[in-house]
């Protein structure tokens, strides 16, 4: 993750470790075999697709056209292994898909929904990356009257601010958070303005209605502005609801631990998708704050996901 915290993902991974650890020391003979898995790219950063790697082990993206994305620098993720002395031939499904009976994800709570050390996901909410491309005429700033300009910069920001009170309104999230501008000169008005929004909702009709409506603003600012805009859906995940039965065994092996939904997408969700019975784990988050180096969570909290984590592998694998 760009400008990451060091708790997404890390987190879950030398959680399982520890619970796994655990278990030994205890003695613990498992009744089924327990596997511990970590996956790239969950956040999508440099090769632009979410849960990367969990999606090709579960053969929801195709090898060739994983092998076929590319980073901001043109990239490919095949050249990109390659350089890194891995196979691209060995990148597929994962053929211990066929013997997956339940997958468990540790993460950390990236809000403020968690006051418990320890919580379980009920849902994660439907979310989708879209690529908005404006474009108009590129000009020079200073001497192109301001009535005279069609300026894509402009139709972004409106757009940016509409996305902003939609979301509020639809009680949802919309955010425009990357950014590329061309010519991209002090002194220039852009020819295009390529901008991503991410945006999430507790259920799909909301989800599309905000895309909608979003849509509709941006383009009706666009006639105004002379300019244009195009809508491409880059990853659309749907909602996904953790198994009742599973998620309620969980919270009951954990004393009553609570159950909340989430905005934040999780390798856990292409599982679920996949048709493994999933769940996941939380551990509190005291601030809220992710996808920032100022993301945290108490030591404390930290061991009792591992304990948490270990007593629920305990129950699922005796």
């Amino acid at each position: 993750m760009i400008d990451g915290g060091a708790f997404d993902g890390p987190l879950g991974v030398v959680s399982a470790l520890a619970a796994v650890d655990r278990l030994r020391a205890e003695g613990f003979e498992p009744g089924v075999p327990i596997g511990i898995g970590a996956f790239v790219e969950e956040e999508g950063s440099r090769f632009g697709m979410p849960c990367l790697g969990s999606r090709i082990a579960a053969g929801v993206l195709p090898a060739e056209k994983a092998l076929r994305l590319t980073d901001r620098t043109g990239v490919e993720l095949r050249q990109a292994l390659e350089e890194a002395g891995i196979d691209p031939a060995g990148v597929g499904p994962s053929p211990l898909m066929q013997r997956m009976g339940t997958f468990v994800e540790l993460h950390v709570e990236q809000g403020r929904g968690l006051t418990a050390p320890v919580g379980v996901a009920s849902s994660i909410w439907p979310h989708g990356r879209y690529r908005f491309t404006f474009t108009g005429e590129a000009n020079h700033a200073g001497t192109t009257l301001m009535e005279d300009r069609h300026d894509p910069m402009l139709t972004y920001a409106m757009t940016a601010l509409a996305a902003n009170k939609q979301a509020r309104l639809a009680g949802a999230r919309a955010t425009f958070g990357r950014v590329a501008v061309e010519p991209n000169g002090t002194n220039a008005i852009p020819s295009q303005v390529t901008a991503w929004l991410d945006a999430r909702a507790a259920d799909t009709a909301t989800l599309e209605s905000l895309l909608a409506a979003i849509t509709r603003l941006s383009t009706e600012r666009a006639e105004r502005d002379g300019t244009t805009v195009e809508v491409t859906a880059e990853s659309v995940s749907p909602i996904v609801d953790f198994p009742a039965g599973l998620r309620d065994r969980l919270s009951d092996v954990l004393g009553g631990a609570p159950v909340l939904p989430t905005g934040a997408g999780h390798d856990a969700g292409v599982f679920s998708a996949a048709g493994i019975p999933t769940a996941m784990l939380f551990v509190r988050n005291p601030t809220g704050v992710s996808h920032s180096p100022a993301e945290y969570a108490e030591p404390d909290d930290c061991l009792a996901g591992v304990e948490a984590l270990a007593a629920v592998l305990k129950d699922l694998a005796k």
